[in-house]
Parts: C-alpha cells; sequence; structure tokens
C-alpha cells in the first residue's frame, strides 16, 4: 500500500536544507513529522535552532522514514536511532535518505549488500567506511525497493518525488514538481555533477528549444542528427553539448521523456495500450511494455489499474 505518514529524522547540526525540502514535499500532503533523539529544540548547520517535538517514537508509526543529513555524519548516530531504523525496515516501512543521511542508514546495516549513493564529494570515504554497500558514486538517486538513497543537496528532491511517483503516480509527483517549480522527473541514473554547463548566451537557448520540440514530437521517430541539425551543431559537438546540459545522452533522455508520457496517458486517460505506445513513439505495444515494466516493475496495464485517475 501506498505510504501516507512520514517521518523525517532530524539528527543533531541536521540540515535546514534538507529539513526544507522535504517539509516542502510532504507536507499538506502527507501526515508529516519531524522526528529527533530527544524532543526539544535541535541546531541545524546553519546555527539555528529548530523546535522538534516528536521522539524517536514517531518512526515507529510512519509508512515512510528518511534519515535526514547531519553535520555530524562521520559519528555513528546514538543507538537508539540505529535501532528505531531497523525495527522501522523490519516492519516492511519504507527506508530512504539522501547525501550524508546515506551514512545513518549503513550505520545500520540496511545498505549492506545493496547499491546505494550518497553526495560524491564524500564518496571516497563512504566506500572504506562502508565495503559492504555497492556505491553508486555518480547517480542521483537508487531505488532497491524498501530502501531508497539519493545524493546531496537538491537531488534530495529527485529522491523524494520519486518516491511519490513510484507510490503514488506521475500525477502527484508532477503537481507537487509544478507546486516547486522544479522539473517533474529526472532519472536517478542520471549523473549528479556536470562538470561543464552549457555555454550561455545563444546556444542554451537553441538547446532548450530543442528540447521542447522533442517533448512536443515524442510520437514520431527523432534521431540525433534531425536534433543536431535543430541545434545549428554538428552531430559530434551536439552529443557534447547534449551530455553537459542533461547528464544523458539523447537516446536516454527521449527514453525517459517517452515513459513520463505514457505514465500520464495510462492515469489520466482511457485509451488502448496500443494507443498509448503510438502516442509517446513506441512502435508496438509490446516495445512500450518491455520498458515500462523494466522501469517501473509492471506492465501499463497494471501501472493503470493502480494509478488511473478520472479522464481529463
Amino acid at each position: 500500500m501506498a505510504f501516507r505518514s512520514v517521518a523525517a529524522y532530524a539528527p543533531e547540526g541536521v540540515a535546514a536544507f534538507a529539513l526544507g525540502l522535504v517539509g516542502e514535499v510532504f507536507t499538506g500532503r502527507f501526515d508529516f513529522a519531524v522526528c529527533t533523539d530527544r524532543p526539544g529544540p535541535v541546531r541545524t548547520d546553519l546555527g539555528l535552532e529548530v523546535q522538534v517535538d516528536a521522539g524517536l517514537a514517531r518512526l515507529a508509526t510512519a509508512d515512510l522514514v528518511l534519515a535526514l543529513p547531519g553535520g555530524r555524519f562521520r559519528e555513528p548516530p546514538p543507538a537508539a536511532a540505529l535501532t528505531a531504523f531497523q525495527a522501522a525496515y523490519a516492519r516492511g516501512t519504507i527506508v530512504a535518505g539522501h547525501c550524508v543521511g546515506a551514512y545513518t542508514l549503513a550505520e545500520a546495516g540496511l545498505l549492506d549488500g545493496r547499491r546505494a549513493t550518497t553526495h560524491w564529494r564524500f564518496a571516497a570515504d563512504f566506500a572504506a567506511r562502508y565495503p559492504a554497500v555497492r556505491l553508486a558514486s555518480d547517480v542521483l538517486y537508487v531505488d532497491e525497493g524498501p530502501v531508497v538513497t539519493g545524493a546531496g543537496a537538491a537531488a534530495g528532491l529527485d529522491m523524494c518525488l520519486h518516491l511519490v511517483r513510484r507510490e503514488h503516480g506521475a500525477a502527484a509527483a508532477n503537481d507537487i514538481a509544478r507546486d516547486l517549480v522544479i522539473p517533474p522527473h529526472r532519472e536517478g541514473g542520471q549523473a549528479q555533477y556536470v562538470a561543464a554547463p552549457v555555454p550561455d548566451g545563444a546556444q542554451d537557448l537553441r538547446l532548450g528549444a530543442v528540447l521542447a520540440w522533442a517533448r512536443d514530437n515524442l510520437h514520431r521517430p527523432i534521431t540525433v542528427d534531425e536534433l543536431a541539425a535543430r541545434a545549428l551543431a554538428s552531430r559530434r559537438t551536439f552529443l557534447r553539448r547534449f551530455a553537459d546540459a542533461t547528464g544523458s545522452t539523447p537516446h536516454a533522455w527521449l527514453l525517459a521523456q517517452r515513459l513520463n508520457s505514457a505514465e500520464e496517458l495510462l492515469e489520466a486517460t482511457d485509451l488502448p495500450v496500443e494507443e498509448v505506445a503510438r502516442r509517446v513513439g513506441f512502435s508496438s505495444a509490446g516495445i512500450l511494455r518491455e520498458h515500462f515494466t523494466r522501469r517501473r516493475g509492471v506492465p501499463p496495464r497494471t501501472y493503470r489499474r493502480a494509478f488511473h485517475l478520472a479522464p481529463r
């Protein structure tokens, strides 16, 4: 069953940005609470204090528990906190943490044998401390089913929106993203850190227009050469600029856009799966089913039954 209640664990020195981030995503939409080791004032990394009224017992009643990054992440968390996370996992609660919040999950042993990520700055330290974890140091987030980890800073938004999308559907995640004025979906495998951003000026605008055109024309075949021509660039230059801007390849980006659109059509319309496949640019329902199942773990019809809304 999709999560309804969310508890975020705020250790001493909790990152104020992370606290605000999860609050923006979950407050007002879910039964959301922040908890800590001992209820009372908790100092953030900015030196400000926030009043946290819930203790660790709040983790026992939540469907989703989040480990927020704290300033003392190189020190083991209190034993009671680790026990609370272990107990939540044992109950079948979804457990997630982003940035150095992944250290808490690793200390609790919840990442052993699993893929996980953290902020790229701390990847080497994390890998040395937790050799049993299969670290993916260059991705935005990693979904291992009951345990999800995200990279640093704003990648926490991507992780949280992914969880909403996974459990409540694309429309719910898109509504939150619209409120936050951010892109609705970035694939977890996208690179954390882009070393060379797209140059300022006309090239920025041109590439943005090409991406917008591609989103509006997903129903038809789109080649790299066509995209490069629209960007007024050689194929080689376009591929480099595209990777710099998106951390992805055109093929992977187009596939993600097509699957995003398929999710929305499956939720919001009664179109047959064959027509959904045609509208998002797959040559057959079978090919859509193959890619969709690989991404979502269920075929399109099962997804529709879980997330279908009234037709628009």
